[in-house]
């Protein structure tokens, strides 16, 4: 996108920031919690960026092409609800400004996505919205390489960051700023509020390291300015949107707290420690008693602001309409993917598998990928140096980056949690659907990440694999016994462990047309045999339902044997042993069967029945809601250990003839 004009009207943006400090004053100290530290120690940054720099249209707050800007510095929320109130956001009026932090209010304590117009990511744990951001970033690279042509560029606006000392200690953070320097990120702009100070203490209480010296050798452009100095701070700003070639930091210096003498430049200021001094903090502004008081002068501002905004968003809109009579085609797939929808027949593209299949889930998933991948082209998958294990390499295509933009394969480098931060970005933008891949056990280096995008609902999949102690020699630091159950608990977030080639047809099926959060796939390592006893219809159609009967029992209902994943097999072999009465239920997701009605878990599970043994090679707490206290689970409440998988998972109990003798000593 252009840059703007670098010349402002100094007085009328100071005179904003300055009542914008006043809104964060009144909002933190109306609801005596918040933190007032950032939004008065950037008004002048908010001013430029709001009132002169960033291309947006409040009444279009989705318009493809705007500036996004995303607040890493989540606690400093009235700087974003401030600002997004004096631009013009409908979903920012007077009124929801006084309701700071109140329940069901659009301006809640951090900002939420789909909560609010114009905020562009869920943030508050540090260091999430600078990964978000680079997410943007790649997201808009994908777009313009998809998209544009050389007769209409649609695509050119720039990912602008706002963070702090906070942020940027924080490793999601600094792999993902290691990630944007790598591949040459240069429409992202990281704005660095540099007021050397921490919550605790001052910065250097626990930071010594030179922030410019730091991005410089990660290839990023540096630039440092004093972030009160409007003018200065624009052409820093300009300068970095006109950059090519690298991504680009503006480390701002700034007076955390600014405008309460009683805090200002210390480690008080981050909260609502300046709270108590506003009356004569506003006064020494030159603001009235009235509180929340925006003058009529920036009213006029933004609002002649605004009608430059709009012409702006009007050119591109002939420039669009232009775009789309002469590509018909494009335009379709871009309006397909910004619904997320994918093709109704989804599990029709997939071919069975042959009968006598004894593969592993991974390979599997490879397999599966690839005639969905084809049937939804705005997918992109990534890996954080394990594609050759999780074997979610998207063959068709190509890897990603400078020299192919339009590549569908993200090699994310051993950033795990950058790489589920940085899905999170793509997914919020929504041109893109995000997939990761990693081994399971390292879930728990991504999960704020994954918390963050089912809090926010994005419809992310991960493909996580080498799912239990089958990995076997690699030993319990790479076996994750407790992983499942612990992602099982995360709300929205739908954990999908598939028995068979089949299941894992039905379940990267059931992931890609959820639209609501995130799906997480749990892949084996070791190989599995194909479970005939239900047709392949049955057994991907189950998927989507949570939990089905795989086998029904011969006869009158004695038993059920519930399982998930590569233990299913073993459920199977156990209730062949056991005779009539048996039945197995696979139970590849607890979220999904647990949203069926009632009915249907009368079909599955039918309370007359309370003879239940559950198998899975993990801890077996999860496993009670269902086999209920006179039931048993059979599974592993300790760490693994090494040696190869069948063994491991001989030596643990977790097979056939175990589970037939917990049965057998059923009363």
């Amino acid at each position: 996108m252009t840059t703007q004009n670098l010349t402002i009207n100094e007085n009328a943006l100071a005179r904003a920031a300055n009542e914008a400090r006043g809104l964060a004053m009144d909002a933190v100290h109306t609801c005596s919690s918040g933190h007032l530290g950032l939004p008065l120690g950037c008004a002048e940054i908010g001013a430029v960026l709001f009132g002169s720099a960033l291309s947006y249209n409040p009444a279009e707050p989705k318009w493809l092409n705007r500036d996004r800007f995303v607040l890493s510095a989540g606690h400093g929320s009235m700087f974003l609800y401030g600002w997004l109130h004096l631009a013009g956001y409908a979903s920012v009026p007077l009124e929801q400004v006084k309701k700071f932090r109140v329940l069901h209010s659009q301006t809640p304590g951090h900002p939420e996505f789909h909560e609010t117009d114009g905020v562009e990511a869920t943030t508050g744990p540090l260091g999430q919205g600078i990964a978000n951001a680079v997410g943007y970033a790649v997201s808009t690279k994908m777009a313009e390489a998809a998209y544009n042509t050389a007769e209409h560029k649609i695509f050119d606006h720039h990912v602008v960051c706002l963070a702090g000392d906070g942020c940027m200690q924080e490793g999601v953070a600094m792999e993902a700023v290691g990630f944007a320097g790598h591949f040459k990120l240069d429409n992202l702009i990281l704005i660095y509020d540099s007021n050397d100070v921490t919550l605790d203490a001052m910065a250097a209480a626990t930071q010594s390291e030179s922030a410019q010296k730091r991005f410089e050798a990660i290839e990023w452009d540096v630039q440092q300015v004093d972030g009160h100095d409007m003018a200065a701070f624009l052409a820093a700003f300009e300068k970095a949107k006109a950059a090519t070639g690298k991504p680009q930091l503006i480390i701002c210096k700034t007076l955390i707290g600014k405008g309460i003498p009683e805090v200002a430049g210390t480690a008080k200021a981050h909260g609502e420690g300046g709270a108590k001094f506003i009356d004569a903090s506003r006064k020494a502004l030159g603001l009235p008693e009235e509180h929340f008081f925006v003058s009529q002068e920036t009213r006029d501002y933004f609002s002649e602001h605004g009608k430059q905004q709009v012409a702006r968003y009007n050119d591109w809109v002939k420039t669009f309409e232009a775009w789309q009579k002469a590509n018909p085609d494009k335009d379709k797939q871009l309006q397909t993917a910004l619904q997320g929808a994918p093709p109704a027949d989804l599990l029709a593209k997939v071919p069975e598998f042959p009968a006598d299949s004894k593969i592993a889930t991974r390979k599997a998933g490879q397999e599966v990928l690839q005639p969905l991948a084809a049937a939804v082209p705005w997918l992109m998958s990534g890996s954080a140096d394990l594609h050759g294990s999780t074997l979610n390499y998207i063959a068709a295509s190509q890897d990603w980056g400078p020299e192919h933009w339009g590549g569908r394969n993200i090699r994310f480098g051993i950033r795990e949690h950058g790489m589920c931060g940085i899905m999170n970005g793509i997914a919020y933008d929504g041109l893109f659907r995000a997939s990761g891949a990693t081994f399971l056990v390292f879930a728990d280096y991504c999960r704020g990440s994954i918390r963050l995008a089912a809090l926010s609902g994005l419809p992310t999949l991960y493909i996580f694999t080498h799912d239990s102690v089958g990995v076997g020699e690699d030993g319990p630091t790479h076996q994750p016994v407790e992983t499942v159950s612990a992602l099982r608990l995360v709300p929205n977030l739908d954990v999908i462990r598939p028995a068979d080639p089949e299941e894992v047809a039905g379940a990267f099926a059931a992931a890609l047309t959820r639209l609501s959060g995130p799906t997480l796939l749990s892949l084996t390592r070791q190989a599995v045999p194909m479970l005939n006893d239900a047709s392949a219809k049955e057994r991907r159609e189950g998927v989507a339902k949570g939990a089905y009967v795989l086998l029904k029992e011969k006869g009158d209902l004695k038993t059920i044997l519930l399982a998930s994943g590569s233990e299913v097999q073993h459920a199977v072999a156990a209730a062949k042993t056991l005779g009539d009465g048996v039945r197995v239920v696979s139970v590849p997701s607890f979220y999904r069967f647990d949203q069926q009605d009632a009915s249907y878990h009368e079909q599955v599970l039918p309370a007359s029945c309370t003879r239940r043994v559950a198998i899975e090679a993990g801890v077996t707490g999860l496993w009670w809601k269902y086999v209920g206290l006179q039931g048993r689970v059979v599974g592993i409440d300790r760490f693994g250990m090494s040696a190869p998988g069948d063994q491991v998972m001989k030596e643990l109990g977790i097979t056939a003839d175990h589970l037939v003798e917990v049965v057998k000593g059923l009363a």
